[in-house]
């Protein structure tokens, strides 16, 4: 896989500003039909009711965004927890130099060829330039996301975590409790939500409970955590898991002078196949949600089991510093305190270090989730629908939610909580129901769609007797 380049020289800013130009004439020619058709909403207290509130800013909040507005959905609303502009993992944890998406693949262009991201960077450093460019880095992806909100003027509410939310009956919406970075708090209403919380958006990091349980804070760090590196230099350091964020872990720590670096993983080797490029086609990325239940199930087992693998560059990275060491076949049986660092047990021995990073991941259940806190036992998940055969079994998947065709929650009982068709979960969390989507660059083209059919059918079935009124009294003459 090719190492990024980046291109010297500045940025044109007349490049961009004759983009912005060609692509305001895009929106002119694509406008059609461009009737306000959703009226606006007032509480009985007189408040706004926004007839969309999104959860998250990053990639996927604002392409449902942007992909709303051209639906002429326009009362919307985006809120994030980070500063403006950093939503996402790319200016936060991330510590990969490059996306690992392929730069071919589109993201939130919205089926705009003038808003992706290969004529973003042309436009300011010209055609050969993207050529030579090889991976995106990941910086370059987030400046891309300010650009767009900037351009498509997306309203974004940023420092600001969403406390809860609860269904009102009488104003037919959402009330969702916000707090600012300030301490001051507010309540919105939305006749629909979406959660465009990212990877662990359903569900959040986890540390295993035995090393939780038997090492103090002071000698291990998650991967998504806020880490001293510069403290690491001089240290030996442990890493557990073979995902690419374990190894991007390891590089920064050796990068920072750590005297070496080891990584665990319980497979006999590394992963060297990555299913996530077989998906990469129109039948699956549009479809797997069409699919009948025990197919949707057995895809997403198949892709999961045959793992996650590290990137080619993000592989040679960790292998180019002679600090670092692979053990293949060697998970951990045991973690105890040693000294002021920690003693790690495998099948192959023990081993002592200073500060271990803990690369396994996340976990799958809503209940983790303070936006939904309120109704998350009312959630419909795929343990409540579907009983895989036994060589197929998977407890994390079972936690995932039982989604509807336009990544709506679904009730686990029928008639509990009814108003769950109108909160959209574009998270990972919606792999087993369909497929690459709210979380996944690659799974943008069919998924930005599907969500925001869903809500646009909703809010005109919710009006329709509104809609019907205004066909009554039309009585504009052609001639």
């Amino acid at each position: 896989m090719p190492q990024s380049r980046r291109v010297s020289g500045q940025s044109n800013p007349a490049g961009l500003e004759a983009l912005e130009k060609a692509l305001e004439r895009d929106f002119d020619l694509l406008q059609y039909p461009k009737g306000e058709w959703l009226r606006p909403r007032l509480s009985a207290a007189g408040e706004d009711v926004l007839d969309v509130l999104i959860v998250g800013a990053g990639q996927g909040g604002l392409a449902v965004a942007a992909a709303l507005r051209r639906e002429r959905v326009t009362s919307v609303l985006l809120v994030d927890r980070n500063p403006l502009d950093r939503a996402g993992p790319w200016l936060n944890f991330a510590r990969m130099r490059t996306l690992r998406t392929p730069k071919h693949v589109t993201g939130p262009d919205i089926g705009l060829p003038n808003l992706t991201i290969q004529s973003w960077y042309e436009a300011q450093h010209g055609v050969g330039a993207w050529d030579s460019l090889g991976l995106i880095p990941k910086e370059t992806w987030a400046e891309y996301l300010a650009w767009y909100r900037r351009f498509l003027k997306l309203p974004v509410l940023p420092d600001t975590n969403v406390e809860g939310m609860r269904w009102n009956d009488a104003e037919a919406a959402f009330e969702v409790s916000l707090r600012g970075a300030d301490g001051a708090g507010q309540t919105r209403l939305a006749r629909r939500v979406v959660l465009a919380t990212g990877i662990e958006g359903s569900g959040d990091w986890c540390v295993p409970s035995f090393i939780e349980d038997a090492l103090p804070r002071s000698c291990y760090a998650h991967t998504r955590w806020d880490i001293d590196f510069e403290a690491l230099a001089g240290k030996r350091v442990a890493v557990l898991g073979a995902g690419a964020s374990a190894f991007d872990n390891a590089s920064v720590a050796l990068e920072h002078g750590a005297a070496s670096v080891d990584l665990f993983f319980r497979r006999p080797k590394l992963v060297d196949i990555n299913p996530y490029r077989w998906a990469e086609f129109v039948g699956f990325l549009k479809h797997h949600g069409d699919l009948p239940d025990a197919d949707r199930w057995s895809f997403i087992h198949k892709i999961v089991a045959m793992g996650q693998l590290p990137p080619a560059d993000t592989l040679a990275r960790a292998q180019a510093n002679p600090g670092f060491t692979l053990h293949p076949g060697a998970p951990w049986t045991k973690v105890e305190p040693a000294g002021e660092g920690l003693s790690v047990t495998t099948p192959k021995g023990v081993e002592e270090f200073d500060f271990a990073i803990i690369g396994t991941g996340f976990v799958t259940n809503l209940k983790l989730r303070p936006e939904l806190s309120g109704f998350a036992e009312h959630i419909a998940t795929w343990a409540d629908r579907f009983t895989p055969p036994a060589e197929q079994a998977n407890a994390d998947l079972l936690r995932h939610p039982y989604l509807g065709p336009a990544f709506e929650f679904t009730e686990k009982e029928s008639g509990t909580a009814p108003f769950l068709r109108h909160l959209h979960n574009f998270t990972f969390g919606g792999l087993v129901s369909l497929g690459m989507g709210g979380a996944s660059i690659s799974g943008m083209k069919y998924a930005v769609p599907r969500v925001v059919a869903g809500i646009t059918a909703s809010l005109f079935l919710e009006d329709k007797d509104q809609h019907f009124a205004t066909l009554e009294s039309f009585d504009t003459k052609e001639f």
